[in-house]
């Protein structure tokens, strides 16, 4: 078996999609797609994904099974530079937990809120 990367999809489940599809479109600059759920429980709407390149594909999420909340796994958006997708968080409806910062060797992060609760990161090299 070949080596995969630890993660293949993510959810970020969310209480009002319309909501969470808004402020992401807002503050990634991107356009999410609705995908189907093949249980038919789930209202799903992508993140843009080609499943074929490096990285992971997801989608935000409304379900009866899970809940968003802040304290559990965290989700890094990929970005040139993350203080232009950080200065967008605010007036889309969220909050900067943790303006960009230094990792080191690993480049920068800013830490943030969205509408639903969840906390999010978003990276970069610059």
């Amino acid at each position: 078996m070949s080596k995969m990367n630890a993660v293949g999809w993510f959810d970020i489940y969310v209480n009002e999609l319309d909501r969470a599809v808004r402020f992401y479109e807002t503050v990634l600059n991107c356009k999410l797609e609705p995908i189907g759920d093949p249980t038919g429980e789930t209202q799903m709407m992508s993140f843009p994904a080609d499943m074929s390149a490096y990285g992971a594909g997801g989608a935000l999420s409304k379900s009866a099974h899970a809940s968003p909340g802040v304290g559990g796994t965290v989700v890094y958006f990929s970005a040139e530079d993350c203080a232009v997708e950080e200065a967008r968080v605010d007036a889309a409806g969220g909050q900067v937990l943790r303006p960009k910062f230094s990792i080191g060797e690993f480049g920068w992060v800013s830490l943030c809120r969205d509408t639903e609760g969840n906390v999010f990161g978003i990276s970069s090299m610059n």
